[in-house]
């Protein structure tokens, strides 16, 4: 739980609630790129985002992946960008992603993991479908994010991984990325990853209105934080289209 006040203060924390996006990439690692540099002066800031066409995020250090993902990417079959984030590749195709920026996380980083997904627990528990942690040991071998469920993941009762996450920490702030698993391309999964892909999330999981939905559970959860929705400022937009540039010129 966020508390940014300062002691004996009876300031309230403030949070901010981005639209969601949908664009490409580029746009969106550059824009939590972005959003984590601006933490240190603000409180806890969440956005929802989706993808212009299927992507593959590699993670910060991740440099190894199978050679058949460079030819996708020549052939446009899919593209590749590398996140702020750690943790190996994931596939935005289907799904819903999240952004999570928070100033003071808990430092001790399964502490930090289980405060920044309880709201994702609760929302999808008052939709019928109850998740929990992972516990499987993180492989370095598997490029694929969703091969393996850790204890910064979250697994619905079947063991079925629904939602991967991962983290940054700079100067004292927490970025927390995840990718909610709704429609996986079973297709393009195995095309990608030689296996095939997750079953669909349930039904009673609306696929629109989500994102509103589970905003409103972190809202419910944080309740100390006065959240408010604001659109990207100006100097936001500048700062973004700067670091779109640069993060567009990485080549895979």
């Amino acid at each position: 739980m966020p508390n940014n006040a300062t002691a004996g203060s009876s300031m309230v924390p403030t949070g901010r609630l981005i639209p969601t996006l949908r664009a490409d990439g580029y746009t969106q690692m550059a824009l939590d790129r972005l959003l984590l540099e601006q933490c240190q002066t603000s409180g806890p800031v969440l956005r929802f985002y989706q993808w212009e066409g299927p992507w593959l995020s590699l993670g910060r250090h991740q440099q190894h992946w199978p050679h058949h993902w460079d030819e996708l990417v020549r052939n446009k079959t899919i593209a590749m960008v590398r996140r702020p984030s750690g943790g190996r590749a994931v596939l935005h195709a289907g799904g819903l992603t999240y952004a999570l920026i928070w100033p003071d996380a808990p430092h001790r980083r399964k502490q930090a993991y289980r405060d920044a997904c309880q709201w994702l627990i609760d929302g999808f528990s008052h939709l019928g479908l109850t998740l929990q942690f992972g516990d499987e040991s993180a492989s370095v071998d598997d490029p694929n994010c969703f091969a393996r469920s850790t204890a910064a993941d979250l697994v619905d009762q079947n063991g079925i991984k629904r939602i991967g996450s991962a983290q940054r920490w700079q100067h004292g702030c927490l970025l927390q990325h995840g990718e909610i698993m709704l429609d996986p391309p079973q297709e393009l999964w195995r095309a990608i990853f030689a296996e095939s892909a997750p079953p669909p999330a349930p039904a009673s999981i609306p696929r629109d209105g989500l994102d509103q939905h589970l905003s409103n559970a972190l809202r419910t959860l944080w309740h100390q934080v006065d959240w408010s929705t604001h659109e990207l400022t100006n100097q936001e937009r500048e700062a973004l289209a700067s670091l779109e540039s640069s993060s567009s010129s990485t080549v895979f």
